[in-house]
């Protein structure tokens, strides 16, 4: 390739990236248009560029699966697992009713999670361990939790109208839920999860609270509108309506069983409340019969008194007919006086002690029948108690019937709902999946920084420069992608953190890394193609070299010279120029980067220092 080619190259590159930022400018800026009209939209900022060193899912979800194992041994328990620094769980949960107990999962001043996929896998994992979720249910909630702790960021009032003292107890508004810059994660961050049942398998994590229509809204302002996650939620829910639908049969069975018994007592109430009012008419009358026996036996024994007053006379006069039958024995009439008045006075004893004998026996008849009565009284009572605890189990039955009835109605009508909508949203994607595929379609760089250190890719339409798609990778430098097939060639990444600067493959559908470099590039590093080969500057140490990659991410050659970080890179029909660690043009041989010796050709380095110089003014101008 000669010289001119090589200038025209980069020319033309700087052409279309000022033709992609006049279209550019007819973007509304995004954060604009997330604070002014649509708040609430969660988008989660991400490090989405290479890293220093690699995780497996596997160590990722270890980190949960660890903290779960250590909650699930005594679920009843409220107490802190793990490490405060990195990633730690508080088990928030006591016996109070009215409000939701809750585990606070907390991100560590040390932690390094710095893509919210990765701090899903960890809260899924950490779902599947303590309560036993499958790993597609646990990674749905995940993805629930994350957003509604991001839509409810600072909100302390309103975890404190949902959450119970000892949950509340431990946040701070300043960091209550989840930031959606991946910046404020560590040592800023504490995501609640709210805990509906800790017994209750599939509905432990309460799926209402975190999926409510807040929640929901923000991720239909998601570019897929969460499709995927939304159906898993549905999921969940069709399955817990079914799970609660059959609780609910249950104590709807209870709840006519108590019934049933309810009857049988209430029968029996009715059978004793006869009884006890038959009693009382009983005891009345014999109470009425008791009074007139006690009157009748006052008056018996009135006449009685009398009656012996007059046996009294009437032993008297008996005594004295017999004094004078004796002193006349021969007078008849005298001795049947006497005895006419002794036996007169027999009898008004004995109807005196008759009077007295019916009034006693009246008053104990009256007696019998009010201890009856109270009897029966008594057990109408007894009965009456019985059946006034069975109507309380029956309601109580009835009302936990209801319960479960209603929060199976709920999940349903939840699911039924959120299916609709789904639809909805499933066909406006497929038409804005078809509009976005047109010919229309255009790709180029968008500044993240004012140095312009850093840019992402951006997907738009040519014709209304209206913005299809932004790339989440926010790290690519030089200002320089090269399109490869289905994918862009660019340097990303940055150095803080665990993060790292590597040669990576942007996929173009979903403007992601798709593959790196296992070596680490100079932050500085241009990035040059040439015949299906990419130049660029790595750095080993505190030294770095050139280096030749294939679209793979494969190294294939690397100099044996040391460069400057920043040296540009000129490929040449001759070799390759760059600038060595000494500040010297210098050429490198295609074929293995060796250094081809100035001396040898000092006329052809003098030309090519001049290109060089004139290349490295044309793209700082960029």
């Amino acid at each position: 390739m000669n010289e001119k080619k090589v200038l025209k190259k980069i020319v033309a590159a700087v052409l279309a990236l000022s033709a992609f930022a006049s279209l550019a400018a007819l973007e509304v800026d995004r954060s604009e248009i997330q604070s002014a009209g649509a708040a609430n939209e969660i988008v989660f900022r991400n490090y989405s560029g290479p890293h220093s060193v690699i995780n497996t899912i596997q160590q990722i979800r270890a980190i949960g699966s660890q903290l779960g194992n250590n909650i699930k041994k005594n679920l009843a328990d409220a107490r802190t697992v793990g490490d405060s620094n990195r990633y730690s769980v508080i088990h928030a949960v006591d016996g109070t009713t009215g409000k939701f107990d809750a585990d606070i999962f907390i991100i560590g001043k040390n932690a390094t999670v710095d893509h919210i996929t990765n701090l899903r896998r960890i809260i899924s994992a950490y779902l599947e361990s303590a309560y036993g979720y499958s790993s597609k249910d646990a990674d749905t909630i995940a993805t629930f939790v994350t957003v509604y702790n991001a839509v409810y960021r600072g909100n302390l009032q309103y975890f404190e109208s949902r959450y119970k003292e000892i949950v509340t107890k431990n946040l701070s508004s300043s960091i209550v839920g989840l930031s959606t810059n991946y910046e404020d994660w560590p040592g800023k961050s504490q995501i609640i999860i709210p805990l509906s049942d800790l017994n209750g398998g599939l509905s432990t994590i309460d799926t209402s609270l975190i999926s409510d229509k807040q929640v929901v809204k923000s991720m239909q302002g998601e570019e897929d509108k969460g499709i995927d996650a939304r159906k898993g939620m549905v999921d969940i829910k069709e399955r817990e309506a079914d799970n609660a639908q059959e609780k609910a049969d249950e104590a709807q069975a209870k709840a006519d069983e108590e019934k049933a018994k309810l009857a049988e007592e209430q029968k029996k109430q009715a059978e004793a409340d006869a009884a006890a009012a038959q009693a009382k008419a009983d005891a009345e009358k014999a109470k009425a019969d008791a009074e007139k026996a006690k009157a009748d036996a006052e008056k018996a024994a009135a006449d009685a008194e009398k009656a012996k007053a007059d046996a009294a006379e009437a032993q008297k006069k008996a005594d004295e007919a017999k004094k004078e039958a004796k002193a006349n024995p021969k007078d008849e009439q005298a001795q049947q006086n006497a005895e006419q008045a002794q036996k007169e006075a027999a009898e008004a004893q004995k109807e005196a002690a008759d009077a007295q004998d019916e009034a006693s026996q009246a008053q104990k008849d009256a007696e019998s029948a009010q201890n009856e009565a109270e009897n029966t009284q008594a057990a109408a009572s007894d009965q009456a108690q019985k059946t006034e605890e069975q109507a309380q189990s029956a309601e109580t039955a009835q009302s936990q019937a209801d319960s479960a009835q209603a929060a199976a109605d709920q999940k349903r009508s939840e699911a039924q709902q959120e299916r609709t909508a789904i639809a909805k949203d499933q066909q406006e994607l497929i038409a804005e999946s078809k509009k976005s595929e047109g010919e229309n379609v255009i790709y180029g760089l968008k500044s993240i920084d004012d140095a312009g250190i850093t840019s992402e890719i951006v997907k738009m339409n040519s014709q209304d420069g209206t913005v299809i798609k932004e790339s989440p990778v926010t790290v690519i430098r030089g200002r320089t992608i090269y399109e490869d097939g289905d994918k862009f060639i660019a340097i990303a990444g940055s150095n803080i953190g665990v993060g790292a600067v590597k040669l990576v493959a942007i996929d173009k559908k979903n403007l992601e890394i798709v593959a790196e470099s296992v070596e680490k590039l100079s932050e500085l590093s241009v990035l040059v193609e040439n015949e299906g080969s990419y130049f660029c500057t790595i750095q080993d140490g505190s030294d770095f070299y050139i280096g030749k990659f294939n679209a793979n991410m494969e190294s294939q050659l690397r100099s044996s010279v040391k460069v400057k970080a920043a040296t540009p890179i000129t490929v040449t029909a001759k070799g390759i120029m760059v600038t060595d660690s000494n500040g010297v043009a210098i050429i490198l041989n295609p074929a293995d980067l060796s250094s081809i010796s100035p001396e040898s050709k000092p006329d052809t380095r003098n030309v090519l220092q001049r290109a060089g110089a004139a290349a490295s003014n044309l793209y700082d101008a960029k």
